[in-house]
This record gives structure tokens, sequence and C-alpha cells, in this order.
């Protein structure tokens, strides 16, 4: 005589609880090292806003900051008027295509801001952007 178990037995199973609680670290961790491969290439100035703003994808410029005070930035680096030309230069003879975007802190006076347009266009470079947020609609004027 065969006695036999009452229970079952138990067959393999996939648990699906821990596989999620798996994928949402690893979302997680995908989008913090995503956020920490962003570069920073301006140096932070309150930029003017505009209602027409579009966003820029692309990485391949350079960016010149002019801050409150008038000192120049290139590429995070500060720079006077002259090395600024100099080195805009550079940057044209090694690649003729360059693109270059200008920051200018809300509160600087036009007259540097202009200055560095001319400067950027005098070299050559054709393809110059102003860099401004977009303007929520609230703000706008009525």
């Amino acid at each position: 005589m065969k006695i036999r178990s009452r229970r079952r037995e138990d067959k393999a199973r996939i648990e699906i609880i821990p596989l999620i609680d798996i994928m949402f670290f690893l979302l997680a961790c995908f989008m913090l090292v995503s956020l920490s491969m962003i570069q920073v290439r301006s140096v932070k100035v309150n930029l003017p806003t505009a209602s027409t703003a579009a966003p820029e994808q692309k990485s391949d410029f350079h960016t010149i900051s002019v801050d409150k005070d008038g000192t120049l930035y290139l590429d995070q680096q500060a720079t006077d008027r002259q090395q600024l030309l100099a080195e805009l230069l550079q940057l044209y003879q090694a690649d003729t295509n360059v693109r270059v975007f200008i920051n200018g802190d809300r509160e600087a006076q036009l007259g540097p801001v202009i200055d560095v347009l001319d400067r950027v266009r005098s070299v050559g470079i054709s393809k110059v952007a102003f860099q401004i947020h977009k303007d929520s609609p609230s703000t706008l004027p009525p």
C-alpha cells in the first residue's frame, strides 16, 4: 500500500513583483546617469525670455556669455575682448561650420552683447544665435 501525501507538489513559478522592482531600479539608475551626462558649457546668467523660443538639441556649439557686469566668458572660461577674437579665429580655422550661442544676462547692457556679436561675425562665423528661455504663458503681456 502506497501512502500518498495530501500536499500537492510545488511547481516552479515566476514571481513578477521582484522583477518589477528591479526594472524600476534600473530605470532610476539610467535616468540619473543620463542627467549627469549633460554638458554645461555656459556661465549661469539670468537669461531673457521670449514666447517663441525653441529648444536646441545639438551639442556641437560654443557659448559666449556676457554677465551683468560685462565680463566675457567663452565656454565658461573668462576672457577679454582681444583674446575672444583670437580664440574665435582659432575655432573658425579649425571648423568653418562652427556654431556660436551668445548668452546675455537680462540685466547686461546691450553694448557688450552687440560687441560680441560683431566680433563673432568679423571672424566669419555665420551660425550665431542668442540663447533665451521660453516664456511661460502666464507672463505674456495682454
